[in-house]
């Protein structure tokens, strides 16, 4: 078997290119590394001149060189440009009006969805890179997103989801002239194979069945056929909304949501035992012995100081019971929701960061790209996940077995 060919640049090179150089100042702005792209790039441009000219008339050669400059994310370079006599040259590698090197706009969109402001944008490129932007330069780097947010967003999904998490934040934004607070809701959707997915992510001031009911549709309409079990946090009109267009889908009641809406009720000195207390509900063996545990906290002394506790689960119990026909493997994956409690973390931060945003397209924007980061360092499935996927073949059959085709 052949050897395979090293990609690295040779050591030789290297020496040449740092023969008589500053080792330290190589990667500062107008050094070693900036030469190196600027050379690069003419050498690219020229290729494109001559690849260009071969395919032109004869009468159309080279007049020439314009300069332009273009921002990188070390520094400014300044390029000579081939010209051809008739003025048809369009280069590829950075293009009439651009100003930006290729790369410059994913490091913008990077820290952007970092939440950082535009106006922090360039105060950072300012301090480490020594570069001078505008911030309607951000703007209009990070408004090309909005394409590609309506793409993802109609992008079309998967046939069967297991498992179907919705959850929502509250986010400030300013409407007609008011800051008014909405509610972004997200999809997480969980394939065959354990792996997670967002699905859709809604901004909604009000919400209700009928808002729910448009977003199950559209969920449908982008390919969903069926939903196995659909996780929620107890919104009104929810499981109805869902089952009238997936009638076969599980709704099952957030256990966090259900825990986190119980301490609410209960002083910080007081949150861990009650806790305690509340697992002994979850973690039953099956319903029954779920709601006699419920009925000995109501009965104990943390129920009767927190009465709002019992009756909250109790409102909630229709859609709590599903859960204890699970096998506990089943049953961890949807209590210990990390994923998207992780995910709910880096939106809040992003979210804090701003105060509030102009406008829905501007939350919408920075939410997405947030979303979109976060899902490429989701790389495997749960831990629970192999155990599970026998567990759902035997409750649910044929409508699993279909998902892993």
């Amino acid at each position: 078997m052949p050897r395979r060919k090293d990609p690295r640049i040779p050591d030789a090179v290297l020496d040449q290119l740092l023969a008589g150089a500053d080792p330290k100042t190589v990667f500062d702005p107008n050094g070693l590394l900036d030469d190196l792209k600027k050379a690069l790039a003419e050498r690219v441009l020229n290729a494109e001149m001559d690849h260009h000219l071969a395919g032109e008339e004869p009468g159309n050669r080279r007049n020439g060189y314009g300069k332009k400059t273009v921002i990188t994310d070390t520094g400014q370079i300044e390029l000579e440009v081939p010209r051809d006599r008739h003025a048809r040259f369009d280069p590829q590698l950075i293009a009439k009006y651009q100003r930006r090197f290729p790369g410059f706009d994913e490091k913008i969109i990077s820290m952007y969805a970092r939440g950082m402001s535009t106006r922090e944008i360039v105060g950072h490129l300012r301090d480490l890179y020594g570069i001078d932007v505008s911030p309607d330069l951000i703007s209009a780097v990070t408004e090309a997103v909005l394409e590609e947010v309506a793409f993802w967003q109609a992008r079309p999904l998967e046939a069967v989801y297991p498992l179907i998490f919705f959850d929502a934040l509250r986010v400030k934004v300013r409407d007609e002239g008011l800051v008014r607070n909405k509610a972004v809701h997200i999809a997480l959707g969980v394939r065959a194979d354990g792996t997670k997915e967002i699905l859709g992510l809604w901004l909604e001031q009000n919400e209700g069945a009928k808002f729910w009911l448009r977003v199950m549709n559209e969920l449908k309409n982008r390919g969903v056929e069926d939903v196995l079990i659909a996780v929620v946090d107890g919104l009104k009109g929810f499981p109805e909304a869902i089952t009238a267009v997936f009638p076969h889908a599980t709704v099952q009641t957030c256990i966090v949501h259900l825990l986190r809406h119980s301490l609410d009720f209960v002083s910080w000195k007081d949150r861990k035992p009650v806790a305690a207390a509340l697992k002994e509900i979850y973690r039953a063996v099956d319903a029954d012995a779920g709601e006699a545990a419920l009925t000995a906290f109501e009965e104990s002394s943390w129920g009767k100081k927190h009465p709002a506790i019992g009756q909250s689960w109790r409102r909630a119990w229709a859609e709590v019971i599903p859960f204890y026909a699970f096998a506990s493997e089943v049953r961890r994956i949807l209590y210990t929701t990390n994923a998207i409690e992780a995910l709910n973390a880096k939106l809040r931060r992003a979210v804090r960061a701003r105060g509030h945003f102009p406008s829905d397209d501007a939350a919408t924007k920075l939410l997405v790209l947030v979303l979109n980061r976060s899902e490429k360092q989701w790389m495997m499935p749960p831990r629970e996940w192999s155990l599970a996927k026998s567990q759902f073949a035997v409750l649910f059959g044929q409508r699993f077995t279909m998902a892993m085709v």
